[in-house]
């Protein structure tokens, strides 16, 4: 049941990430303003991807509820995973290779965990999931990606709206879900709350 709220109320986008940002701006949409929030995002033992990404979404809107409790929250989190083995943020070029070579030539899957709430403190969620295919990597093909510093900062260590594009064979599902935010689902989200823009 669409929502009554007056489209007054302010969108509050709480990501650091400058990829959702401009996935936002893609389909119109320019928060009014951005508020990372900041909770620990180690995963708890034996959690799944997919839960860990809807659990750390969930957990970064309602850390700014109290603080935006007028205004719409929208968080996010993304989870690359080869198997249950969760491929987070390298902290190194050696740990970026380590990443690379396991994701070299297979298939693994991106969970974006998306999180709303809403002015009337009703807060829903969904995960999305996306299947990704790497050709087999060379040693050549590793070098010059870890050359750049494009792994630093992203999930398994590449992002595919960047140079990493030439090492992508397939993808099924939604390719913005893999850069950081599923925009279908997060526009359906949105409306179906009362958000018009």
């Amino acid at each position: 049941m669409t929502s009554s709220l007056p489209v007054s109320f302010p969108l509050i986008l709480g990501s650091a990430s400058p990829r959702r940002r401009e996935l936002l701006a893609q389909i119109g949409l320019a928060p009014d303003d951005i508020v990372p929030a900041d909770i620990d995002e180690t995963p708890q033992k034996s959690e799944s991807p997919r839960k860990l990404a809807e659990r750390l979404a969930v957990e970064k809107a309602a850390a700014l509820k109290t603080a935006h409790s007028d205004c719409y929250i929208l968080a996010a989190d993304t989870v690359v995973a080869l198997g249950n083995r969760i491929l987070g943020k390298a902290e190194n070029t050696a740990e970026a290779r380590k990443y690379l070579t396991l994701l070299s030539g297979r298939r693994h899957k991106v969970y974006s965990g998306v999180s709303l709430i809403t002015p009337t403190g009703t807060q829903v969620s969904r995960v999305v999931a996306t299947s990704v295919l790497f050709k087999r990597l060379s040693d050549t093909d590793l070098a010059a990606y870890l050359s750049h510093d494009e792994w630093q900062g992203k999930a398994g260590a590449y992002a595919i709206q960047g140079h990493a594009a030439r090492f992508i064979k397939s993808i099924n599902g939604s390719y913005s879900n893999v850069v950081g935010l599923p925009l279908f689902e997060t526009t359906n989200m949105l409306q179906g709350n009362g958000y018009v823009f």
